[in-house]
């Protein structure tokens, strides 16, 4: 690298808002360690800042997930030392070559898993790990709705709950993703069908759990694919925000539930973080999960894999190189 910058939003709006910025590369505060960027994940969460959808201060340092080689140790760090390989998903400041984080948000990185696909999968990964192990803890027999199966969060939590021995029903936005998606059941109906197509395959059961990480567009058909005391868990918006729930609706529907969880909830301690970072990475090492980096931009052309993203034309993860 022959430069430090970082790429930032200086207002609200579309990809065109992010710019790029030099800055003196940063030393590392007490309880820090300051990395040097080999490759940054690219998330929906990041357009969701960008747009002013989750609030923040302009301006505004964008990304939260990188991996990279420690170059500085803060003082009290004990535990990481210069030129170990970590992660972290810590919100912000992930787009730049070099970034301070918090020792105790880092996460080692095994020798044997590149730094491309761990930046890759990392908040992908911890995302579909509590989805499937704490949100709804889906067992073997369950029936579980997998939107953007294809996606970068799909592409994970499909296998994870195959491997679990869940029936999954898995639903992408066209016939060439849905072909990528494993398992039995890869559909890519209208969403207006989805429920019919559910109950074809359910066996007129329907699903323990929807997975739903669409939003707006997908809310009606989520909620009409649950059986009985089923559980929606909505944990995205890319097709924006979901409608305010009416809860006689969800009587209706069967005594739902539905849920809204975040990630940060589910590795808000050391021991949590590291405890999660096994499962995800132990499931890399046996084959469960394979990760698929269907795009790579370089960082300078954020606002590019922006659009990529938005458009809905991305499959697997995306991440973003120095």
């Amino acid at each position: 690298m022959t430069s430090s910058y970082r790429m930032i939003v200086r207002a609200h709006g579309g990809p065109e808002v992010i710019e790029r910025e030099d800055f003196a590369i940063p030393s590392p505060a007490p309880g820090e360690v300051v990395i040097e960027t080999e490759a940054v994940g690219l998330n929906f969460i990041d357009t969701y800042y960008r747009k002013g959808l989750y609030p923040d201060a302009l301006p505004i340092s964008l990304g939260s997930e990188s991996v990279g080689r420690i170059v500085a140790v803060g003082e009290g760090v004990a535990d990481l030392a210069v030129g170990d390989r970590v992660g972290t998903t810590q919100n912000g400041g992930a787009y730049a070559t070099h970034r301070a984080i918090p020792a105790a948000k880092a996460m080692r990185i095994p020798e044997g898993v590149a730094p491309e696909i761990a930046a890759a999968v990392m908040l992908k990964g911890l995302t579909s790990c509590y989805l499937a192990e704490d949100t709804f803890p889906a067992k073997a027999g369950d029936v579980a709705l997998v939107h953007s199966a294809a996606g970068g969060v799909g592409s994970l939590l499909v296998p994870w709950l195959l491997d679990k021995g869940v029936t999954v029903i898995a639903h992408s936005g066209s016939a060439e993703k849905a072909a990528q998606v494993p398992g039995e059941h890869s559909l890519h109906c209208p969403f207006a069908e989805l429920p019919e197509a559910v109950r074809d395959i359910s066996g007129g059961a329907m699903c323990n759990v929807v997975y739903d990480g669409v939003g707006a567009a997908t809310w009606e058909a989520s909620l009409a694919s649950l059986r009985k005391r089923g559980m929606m868990v909505s944990y995205g918006n890319a097709s924006g925000t979901v409608p305010p729930i009416a809860l006689l609706d969800l009587m209706r529907g069967g005594s739902l539930y539905v849920t809204r969880p975040t990630l940060a909830d589910h590795v808000a301690t050391p021991e949590l973080l590291a405890a999660s970072a096994k499962k995800l990475f132990d499931r890399i090492a046996s084959g469960v999960l394979k990760p698929k980096i269907g795009q790579t931009f370089a960082l300078k052309d954020a606002a590019d894999a922006h659009r990529a993203l938005e458009s809905r034309s991305t499959t697997g993860s995306t991440i973003l190189v120095p």
